[in-house]
């Protein structure tokens, strides 16, 4: 079940707000919790509160502390993506959205404003924070003082971005749009959505387009002189009074705003006695400008007079003052509350919502991006902790991994090797390791290395083991390692950093074994590419596997994925893609693809198939087009080791995609081999998955 929704714009003043005030309106009458969160936000002055976030949570009420609210202001963000830590932010971004969903039925996700340094970049950076929280979205675009041209054009891009990127949109809002122009606004979008998207438009109200006398007086720095208890009134239009009294009241509008020059006694009384006359518009305020005030015995006329305006002295002439005034852009605030009211139901009298629940309820994210596979794994792993056993403990970048996955506290861990050279290495690399969580154990000066010896000794004398063997057996770290788990005094193995894979793995397949029903050890690799996680497999254990080896293979790998929240949909790969291809290699990827369908018929899969037709979809469906996993394989499965082996390298070279593995699997207890060129990463996403698979997966 999804549990958000995410609204974006391409600009400022696009009327977004509305969107949010009305949704959360609408949320809140079909679910008990509804919680707000807003990515990234405005920088604001110290003590100062964001004004959306204000808003929502005061206006409805919503008991969230303000710091969960957001994840980071815009000047936070650019600063982290000039240091190159953009992925630090997403990574954040998840993190607290994750945590206000946990709490809540629902949360309303309101994207940036595009104010300020920074706003080129925002609406990518809106793209892909949709796409990695794995929600639909409502794109609002604003019609005002657009052609139809321009307005269709950046509808038509909006949509676009989200869609290439495989986020859904769920509906397009025009706003700001001139009564007359409703309909055929509608029609427009309607011209190149699918149906499945919902499409509104909304009027420009210009009561809420113009800025209050609030929004003015912090505009212009101003100082109230009177009538402090009517800020919230809204400007119609504004006028400046120069000319003389007789002929400046003609021009009079309803709610205009008065500026005048503030020695200008005549335009101030006449303005104050039009407004309560019944033969003149009521005007919503006076700004005096210049720095003049009216001389005591006009103030002293003014404070006897009843129904007083806001009067506002600013500093600054009247020709800059009257121009910042119409550059000023209206904002909603948390005591607005009659404009809150008026926002909310012009959105309900131009937007049924109520179609867009059911959906929103039911949709499923297609694929899961690399941060959010990553998320999932930290979470899972911290769901039940597991104690895993690093045979490598004196290499750095073991140590290095062991420090952050204690500081996160997402698993215990046991470290072989001598105590004193571990401890130098951790104090030479300035680590924050907490020797109080981990333990060190020297395997030949512990206390349990005779009864390891004699355990391997009782397994393996059919072999023509001896005590003597054993004992060196168990001197090494990685069949003393695998013993701890053997014995249950470890949960799980992360080793191969400084060692071969058949010296991590040998150990487990003499006494750790394969589960029930499993003949073949195989790996997967899960490779992280840019907007979605795949499954390669077997990339690191089998050279030349037969059609039997390779079905179990596949198998195993789908079992695999499925236990990750990958939905698996394999391909089998060869150089040939369907019935064409005629030799040895492709007929052995044919025969595996038939004996996976036989034993496991509730499996999608498609073999043989090329590489490009299983990934990409217009390929894929251009060779077969009745395929279900044809360009949309997430499961790829290698013919043999040199082909898996050089194309999740290649793959993780030339596009930068993070591979996390080797994992092993088909093992009785979870053992898993690093690559000697293993960096810190990986040794920390390996231990997470061996945590993982031994939960009990």
């Amino acid at each position: 079940m999804n549990k958000g929704i995410y609204i974006a714009t391409l600009e400022s003043h696009s009327g977004k707000s509305m969107i949010s005030l009305g949704l959360m309106r609408t949320l809140l009458g079909k679910m008990v919790k509804v919680g707000y969160f807003r990515p990234i936000i405005d920088d604001m002055p110290v003590g100062e509160k964001d004004n959306h976030i204000d808003t929502v949570l005061s206006y409805f009420d919503l008991k969230i502390p303000y710091e969960d609210t957001y994840a980071y202001t815009r000047g936070e963000v650019i600063q982290k993506r000039n240091e190159g830590k953009a992925g630090e932010v997403i990574d954040t971004i998840i993190s607290k959205y994750k945590k206000l969903e946990e709490n809540f039925d629902f949360v309303l996700v309101e994207g940036s404003d595009f104010s300020g340094e920074g706003s080129v970049f925002e609406f990518d950076v809106n793209v892909v924070i949709a796409k990695n929280l794995g929600i639909p979205v409502i794109i609002v675009v604003s019609g005002q003082n657009k052609t139809w041209e321009e307005l269709l054009g950046n509808q038509q891009m909006a949509y676009r971005a989200f869609k290439d990127k495989d986020v859904q949109v769920m509906a397009m809002v025009s706003n700001k749009i001139m009564e007359e122009n409703l309909e055929p606004a509608k029609k427009n979008m309607r011209g190149f959505l699918p149906e499945e998207v919902h499409v509104f438009s909304i009027p420009l109200i210009d009561n809420l387009n113009n800025p209050t006398l609030k929004e003015i007086l912090k505009a212009l720095n101003g100082r109230v002189l009177f009538g402090e208890e009517f800020l919230d009134n809204q400007t119609g239009n504004f006028g400046v009074g120069a000319m003389q009294l007789r002929n400046y009241l003609n021009t009079l509008k309803n709610e205009s705003l008065v500026i005048t020059p503030g020695d200008r006694a005549d335009i101030i009384l006449g303005a104050l006695q039009a407004n309560i006359s019944s033969n003149y518009p009521r005007i919503s305020g006076i700004i005096l400008t210049g720095g003049l005030t009216p001389e005591k015995s006009i103030i002293k006329l003014i404070e006897g007079l009843s129904d007083i305006v806001p009067i506002i002295s600013v500093e600054e002439g009247t020709f800059i003052v009257t121009n910042k005034v119409g550059a000023i852009k209206s904002n909603i605030y948390a005591d607005s509350i009659q404009k809150i009211q008026t926002t909310i139901s012009i959105f309900e009298r131009y937007v049924s919502f109520d179609p867009l629940v059911e959906k929103l309820t039911n949709y499923q994210p297609q694929g899961r991006t690399p941060r959010m596979f990553q998320y999932d794994l930290v979470k899972r792993a911290q769901q039940s902790k597991k104690h895993i056993v690093l045979p490598e403990g004196t290499d750095e970048r073991i140590l290095t991994a062991a420090a952050r996955l204690i500081n996160m506290d997402l698993v215990d861990i046991t470290l072989l090797g001598d105590e004193e050279t571990i401890r130098k290495t951790a104090a030479k690399l300035g680590l924050n390791l907490n020797f109080d969580k981990v333990k060190i154990i020297d395997p030949v000066n512990s206390a349990n290395f005779l009864d390891y010896a004699e355990t391997f000794y009782e397994l393996r004398k059919h072999k023509g083991v001896n005590m003597d063997m054993a004992k060196d057996r168990m001197s090494d770290v990685s069949y003393y390692g695998t013993m701890m788990i053997h014995k249950g005094h470890a949960d799980g193995m992360v080793s191969g950093a400084a060692h071969t894979t058949q010296h991590t793995i040998l150990p487990a397949l003499q006494f750790i074994k394969t589960k029930p029903g499993v003949s073949v050890v195989s790996s997967i690799f899960f490779m992280c590419l840019e907007d979605r996680v795949s499954v390669f497999g077997d990339c690191a254990i089998n050279p030349n596997p037969s059609a039997e080896e390779l079905a179990e293979i596949t198998i195993s790998s789908a079992e695999s994925a499925a236990a990750f929240g990958i939905e698996p949909k394999i391909a089998m790969l060869s150089y040939s893609s369907g019935s064409s291809g005629k030799g040895e290699d492709v007929d052995r990827v044919r025969e595996a693809t038939e004996m996976v369908k036989s034993r496991r018929p509730d499996l999608k899969i498609e073999g043989p198939i090329q590489y490009d037709a299983a990934v990409d979809i217009s390929i894929g469906k251009s060779k077969l087009p009745d395929s279900e996993v044809a360009g949309q394989a997430n499961v790829l499965i290698f013919p043999d080791l040199n082909t898996g082996n050089n194309t999740y390298k290649a793959v993780q070279r030339e596009t930068g995609a993070l591979a996390i593995g080797p994992m092993l699997q088909g093992l009785n207890k979870p053992v898993n081999d690093l690559s000697r060129g293993c960096t810190v990463d990986d040794v920390y996403n390996t231990v997470i998955l061996t945590a993982i698979q031994a939960q009990g997966i």
